[in-house]
């Protein structure tokens, strides 16, 4: 986090019992004005089939609030802020998007709203152009040069997919053939082009066309059995969501697969072990870590005490409820304070700006850069390093960190082939 508040976990255990007394008889290092709030939007999936990447995103920035609020709140200009998130539930959807963004900008007075993105965005774009609020998301694939005040400053879905297919290849190169599923919307898409690039470029054969199935499904043994039946070495799982890669990996182990699995997340995959074996989830590759991984505790990592945070989120929320999102709005917040603070106001332009200065920022994983014009015809997400992790005896690992741009330079040419095929470009996105 870049947020440098110094309370220890010791300490917080013991002041969050008594919160509402220490705003009044503890010593912050700067004033605090106890009425001075300032608000944010937390528009995002908090019921339905979408949830896992939307709630658990909620639960972090209690702990990450009550953390910078028990230091002394975010700084700004000459002022000390407490930060309180307002939540609308978007249920993954356009039209809810556009209420809760109206809800967010005009009743509750929001000064910075964090979503999912993916298919509400839509809804809420108009929105966001004509109150100018800066808005940010998860999934660069919404960034156009219309979305000037949309940034995706933590996570670079799905462009970080290519780490995992770089590594494997690199570490299993008798790997040869893969197969690829998807669900048919805006996140399976703009992914499954990343992996089909990331896959030729590693020289790793793509057996028949991905298969795109329709999100309504249920039943997904008919579809394993398809893959399998191309004898593949890698199945792919793509960016489906939690509730359509538990299934699925079910289907490989129940039908035999004895091959090497690959997906962009793995959320709550200590069920996954308890549902097949920490034999079948060995060497599982997908590319979010566990916080409480000492790999996260490197020089170049700048979210803040992860092994406390994630400690802390195991504690409130219990074991197995840890995601992909867990820390990644968090993430967001510590950039967001910390260009509101030099920017020394809640002025949305204004912070984007102190947030862009220089070209570079500080994301979860180490300097990156302000990157994305070719793909996505601005330059809104912050794009560096990212971890590759395994699963090794039923816990995730990360096994390296990998970059990004790196792969990009190399690359770029495939990337933008595979996106234009299935019509995933900015100008070609409708």
């Amino acid at each position: 986090m870049t947020s440098k508040f110094t309370i220890s976990r010791r300490d917080f255990l013991a002041t969050t019992a008594a919160v509402t007394a220490m705003a009044g008889v503890s010593m912050p290092k700067f004033a605090f004005g106890a009425d001075k709030v300032v608000k944010i939007g937390f528009l995002a999936p908090l019921t339905g089939e979408v949830s896992a990447w939307g709630k658990p995103g909620l639960d972090g920035c209690k702990i990450w609030a009550d953390w910078v609020n028990a230091d002394g709140g975010v700084k700004i200009g000459d002022e000390a802020y407490k930060v309180e998130f307002v939540a609308y539930d978007d249920e993954y959807d356009p039209s809810k998007a556009r209420t809760g963004a109206v809800k967010l900008i005009k009743e509750d007075d929001v000064k910075f709203v964090m979503m999912l993105g993916g298919d509400p965005w839509p809804g809420a774009a108009p929105i966001a152009d004509k109150e100018e609020m800066l808005f940010s998301t998860l999934l660069p694939s919404d960034l156009s040069p219309e979305t000037e005040l949309l940034v995706a400053p933590c996570e670079v879905h799905p462009i970080y997919n290519v780490t995992g297919v770089e590594w494997l290849a690199e570490n299993k190169p008798e790997l040869k053939t893969a197969v690829v599923c998807a669900q048919d919307d805006s996140l399976g898409k703009p992914s499954v082009a990343t992996y089909l690039a990331a896959f030729e470029a590693a020289g790793i054969e793509v057996l028949d066309e991905p298969i795109f199935f329709d999100p309504a499904t249920t039943d997904f043994a008919p579809l394993m059995s398809k893959m399998l039946a191309l004898k593949p070495d890698i199945i792919c799982l793509d960016t489906c969501y939690a509730d359509y890669v538990h299934p699925l990996v079910e289907q490989a182990f129940q039908q035999g697969f004895k091959g090497q699995m690959i997906s962009c997340t793995a959320d709550f995959y200590e069920k996954l072990v308890e549902k097949t074996s920490k034999e079948f989830m060995e060497g599982f590759i997908f590319q979010f870590p566990d916080f409480d991984d000492p790999a996260m505790n490197a020089e170049h990592v700048n979210f803040n005490k992860p092994n406390d945070f994630y400690n802390e989120y195991v504690k409130r929320y219990g074991k197995g409820e840890w995601s992909a999102v867990s820390w990644e709005y968090a993430s967001i917040m510590d950039l967001w304070a910390d260009a509101a603070g030099r920017a020394g106001t809640t002025e949305p332009v204004k912070v984007l700006e102190a947030m862009k200065v220089g070209g570079t920022g500080r994301q979860a994983f180490g300097e990156a850069k302000w990157w994305g014009k070719e793909l996505f015809g601005i330059d809104n997400a912050l794009v560096g390093e990212w971890p590759v992790v395994a699963i090794k005896d039923g816990k995730a690992k990360i096994q390296d960190f990998k970059s990004i741009p790196a792969w990009w330079d190399k690359h770029s040419d495939l990337m933008i082939k595979h996106m234009k095929a299935l019509n995933q470009m900015y100008y070609q996105r409708g």
